[in-house]
């Protein structure tokens, strides 16, 4: 096989020999290298900057070290070979086996100077190694055509946005008696496609695929509100979402059961989970997709929308040796995101920090994170029992469902863990009492329970169209029954940012409960819901409608915003 040796040149040097980019062009991209820290591969800032493309890349790197440069194609692929190397491994470290001759693997690779890859290849299969050069793009592309691949590719399926959607409507397909058939047809995985494409560069949350009379109805989550994306004709419906649940691992022929199913798909090189979820409506299969994309989200509690005093407390109890942090709020409130920041705040090295959840929605550095397996009983509550024999500091529960999960996660917090959960009240206060409604003992709450963070998510003032104006006399009506009197009133006009809707991004409100002596004297002797708010109150704690209100004075969100979470009374 041709050997692979460090070569003399960069691959700089190497392009502008070629003539695919200027010295110039070389020595930009080298400063923004430097800049980064060396973070980023030379040859990746100079795709990323248009300088040259992928393939003119690989073309020199396989010059340089003396393999063939490859275009992949489905012809190139023995597919009964694919099994040489586990899927899973295909997928982390992109690369992919073509064919066997005479003992001697074919592996496509994007990076022929990875010598430990390939040997680790050649351990592996007890093969020799032979490797060609090939773009990352090319083998991602020929991944998501494997069969059963998890891993689908939707770069560069849209052009132009602004007419694939009209273009995708006119393609109706007449003839859908082969539902299998027709979800494997170009215009029906260009539709499903573009529909994921368009949520992830829009930055929804989720995608509903809706059966109406006369059409098929896609729309958009973005910051908490619906909005209409496209409608198609109604007799796609049944392609499409045999299209997702092919893409899930979920049984196309099922269509009387609800169903779940889970996709990663690969965009700009990153992964984005989408977990499927599919029930039967009176027209058709209703579809929600839940799209998790790590880039969209923050996991740095200075992020979330904190005030400054309530970030203060935050980041002292969560450095806590022992006791419970519970995070209360209705789904969607950002209950998680929280958690996920405060888990990220706080580990280390020196710390051990589990999690148990359902599902793991973001992957963690430095944290082990655990999937409840209901199916075959592995619970929260039995996670967590089996969790503590692992030696734990710091603890995350997902939920807190039950009195069993809430008496494990007390037990675990009286033997010195600091323990992390949810639970879903309307305010901090109610968690006591939520918990004493599950059969808890008071004096059980009173001695473990550290802090309570009661959350709502609001949308933010469009940066880019945010005005001064005046308010409505019912509104100005309405906050002076409230006592309270902004000096300057602020909305977003609406502009092309942020779709017309004067909104662009959202932001937590928040009511952060520290459980004093006086409050867990109150809990011990079974206080009423209304002394614990009074105790709480005259402690200073900040109330959701307060925190609220100051940053309608801030001018980062707008009075409606707040009614929306806390009424107007």
């Amino acid at each position: 096989m041709p050997t692979a040796t460090l070569a003399p040149r960069r691959i700089g040097d190497l392009l502008v020999a070629k003539g695919f980019i200027r010295p110039e062009d070389l020595q930009t991209a080298l400063a923004q290298q430097k800049q980064s820290g060396q973070n980023q591969l030379l040859g990746e800032i100079l795709v990323e900057q248009n300088f040259c493309s992928e393939d003119q890349v690989i073309e020199c790197l396989a010059a340089e070290y003396g393999v063939p440069h490859a275009k992949l194609d489905a012809r190139l692929m023995d597919l009964k070979i694919l099994d040489v190397l586990p899927r899973e491994y295909i997928e982390k470290n992109l690369v992919l086996p073509l064919f066997v001759v005479r003992g001697v693997l074919t592996l496509a690779v994007p990076e022929p100077s990875n010598l430990f890859l390939i040997e680790e290849v050649r351990g592996m299969t007890n093969l020799q190694v032979q490797i060609v050069a090939a773009t990352s793009k090319d083998i991602r592309r020929a991944i998501g055509t494997l069969p059963n691949s998890k891993v689908f590719v939707i770069d560069d399926i849209i052009e132009d946005s602004e007419n694939t959607d009209v273009t995708l409507i006119e393609e109706a397909i007449e003839d859908i008696s082969d539902i299998a058939e027709i979800a494997g047809q170009s215009p029906v995985i260009r539709l499903v496609n573009y529909i994921l494409f368009n949520a992830v560069k829009e930055g929804a949350s989720d995608i509903h695929i809706e059966p109406a009379e006369r059409c098929m109805r896609i729309r958009y989550r973005i910051d908490g509100r619906l909005y209409k994306a496209l409608e198609v004709p109604s007799h796609l419906l049944s392609a499409v979402t045999s299209r997702i649940k092919i893409m899930g691992g979920m049984d196309i022929s099922e269509r009387r059961l609800p169903q779940d199913g889970r996709v990663l798909v690969m965009l700009e090189g990153r992964k984005i989970d989408l977990r499927v979820s599919t029930f039967p409506a009176n027209n058709g299969e209703k579809t929600v997709i839940r799209v998790l994309d790590t880039r969209s989200v923050s996991l740095n509690l200075a992020d979330l929308g904190f005030a400054e005093d309530i970030l203060t407390l935050l980041r002292q109890n969560i450095h806590a040796p022992n006791g419970i942090i519970l995070v209360t709020g209705p789904t969607g409130s950002g209950k998680s995101t929280t958690l996920y920041a405060a888990l990220n705040a706080i580990s280390s090295m020196e710390n051990n920090v589990c999690t148990v959840e359902d599902p793991i929605e973001y992957h963690l550095p430095l944290i082990n994170q655990f999937q409840v397996q209901t199916k075959i009983g592995m619970t929260f509550s039995k996670a967590l029992r089996t969790l503590l024999r692992q030696d734990p500091d710091v603890i995350m529960v997902g939920e807190i469902r039950d009195d069993e999960t809430a008496r494990t996660a007390i037990q675990a917090a009286l033997t010195g863990h600091l323990v992390f959960s949810t639970l879903h009240t309307n305010d901090a206060c109610s968690a006591i009492t939520r918990m004493i409604n599950m059969g808890i003992e008071s004096y059980l709450i009173g001695a473990a329970l550290n802090m309570v963070l009661a959350q709502r998510l609001v949308r933010r003032i469009c940066a880019k169209c945010r005005q001064e104006y005046e308010p409505p006399r019912n509104i100005r009506k309405a906050l002076d029954r409230m006592g309270v009197q902004p000096d300057a009133f602020y909305k977003g006009v609406g502009c092309k940012s942020c779709r017309n809707t004067g909104y662009k991004g959202r932001l937590g409100v928040h009511e952060l409960l520290v459980v004093n002596d006086e409050l867990r004297d109150a809990v011990l002797s079974d206080a009423s819901i209304n002394n614990i708010r009074r105790i709480a109150n005259a402690g200073g704690m900040i109330s959701l409608k307060q925190d609220g209100f100051r940053k309608v004075k801030e001018g980062i969100t707008t009075v409606e915003e707040i009614f929306h979470i806390v009424g107007e009374g």
